[in-house]
């Protein structure tokens, strides 16, 4: 699918151009009333725009919102949705568009999505989930996470605004930041890599790297860089999905309430080097050998002249943001030992059993202060 991108520099001209005379159905999260854009979009309902905003929503959009918003979508009679917002925002919306033409009288859930052709615009307000870029969406359904995923809510168009990471807070800052690098990584050592998926790779890891200084200082040029690396990285997971990184983050970011980059840099900074000293558990179909080197190539794009050197780069990436350990306790170990989705397990390259799933986490809590 071909996406437009539209960069919003001086002013909205061109994103007020794709709402001109249509029924527009906004999804918008708590950041919308703080950002330029928001009161951009504010001024247009307030010169007569046709729009209706839907934001009673929590982060980690639950299914009875994604029910609610499809009701008053349809009551309404929208005919095109824009996702303001993170990742909860754009899962949101996206579920809207998959949802909106199947049956009220049954649960949305559990019916076969059939594809529309209702456009989606999305304007990401932070630069890390990739949302934006993805066929995957993610709810919570009577409290358990559900993956939805079809192509056709890819969203048509991107807009990128970079003011919107202004003012960002400094945490979620690093957070999303983390997010897209962790993406950018575990795309690239993926089972379901290609070669397109380890360009993207390639190319976002460079991007978020060599504008990591200036981003963390909240220049604009880097803002924008950075914005654009998280596109890509999306890009590549779109192609290959995550891995076990991503797999172990989750209940991390539930039992602890840390943010989802934070628990996958956390959980990436163990497994990195797991796997590049246990290549001969190497599931991956193109052999052990084809791991090495892929282990290699990160090395290389990195800036590493060995493996070794690459995870003692992502480590120090990881120390430098100060991201704090939370406190485990025995019980807890239980729970994040068979909290691990299996689909996700089989993206990754090396085999991982329960207990060495359960020594990583245990690695994880050790380094805490």
């Amino acid at each position: 699918m071909n996406q437009r991108e539209i960069i919003i520099n001086d002013n909205y001209s061109e994103f007020d151009e794709l709402f001109s005379g249509k029924k527009v159905f906004l999804v918008c999260d708590s950041s919308y009333g703080f950002l330029n854009i928001g009161k951009h979009i504010d001024s247009l309902i307030e010169s007569g725009a046709d729009i209706i905003k839907f934001s009673d929503f929590e982060p980690n959009p639950d299914y009875l919102s994604v029910k609610e918003a499809v009701h008053l979508f349809k009551k309404s009679d929208r005919e095109l949705i824009v996702a303001v917002g993170g990742g909860s925002a754009m899962d949101l919306a996206k579920c809207v568009k998959l949802y909106s033409n199947m049956d009220d009288s049954e649960e949305y859930i559990n019916q076969d999505i059939v594809p529309n052709d209702i456009p989606l615009i999305a304007v990401p307000t932070t630069a890390g989930t990739g949302s934006e870029a993805t066929r995957y969406a993610v709810i919570y359904y009577n409290g358990v996470k559900q993956s939805i995923a079809d192509l056709s809510c890819i969203p048509s168009v991107v807009v990128f605004d970079s003011s919107v990471l202004k003012t960002l807070p400094m945490y979620q800052r690093k957070a999303t930041m983390m997010d897209a690098f962790c993406h950018s990584i575990e795309s690239f050592w993926s089972v379901n890599s290609t070669d397109e998926s380890k360009e993207l790779s390639k190319t976002a890891i460079t991007m978020i790297l060599d504008n990591m200084d200036a981003y963390l200082g909240n220049e604009d040029k880097a803002n924008k860089a950075m914005l654009k690396a998280a596109n890509i990285a999306g890009k590549a997971i779109n192609i290959t999905q995550t891995t076990a990184g991503h797999a172990m983050c989750y209940k991390l970011t539930s039992l602890y309430g840390i943010a989802h980059g934070h628990a996958a840099a956390l959980c990436d900074s163990v497994l990195m080097p797991y796997m590049i000293e246990h290549t001969e558990n190497c599931i991956d179909s193109r052999g052990e050998a084809y791991l090495k080197t892929v282990f290699e190539d990160i090395a290389k794009t990195m800036s590493c002249d060995s493996t070794s050197a690459l995870c003692e780069k992502f480590n120090a990436v990881v120390s430098r943001l100060e991201f704090s350990i939370p406190d485990c306790s025995d019980e807890d170990y239980e729970v994040l030992k068979t909290s691990v989705n299996p689909t996700r397990l089989k993206n990754n390259p090396v085999k991982l059993s329960e207990d060495t799933i359960d020594m990583l986490y245990h690695q994880i809590f050790s380094k805490r202060k």
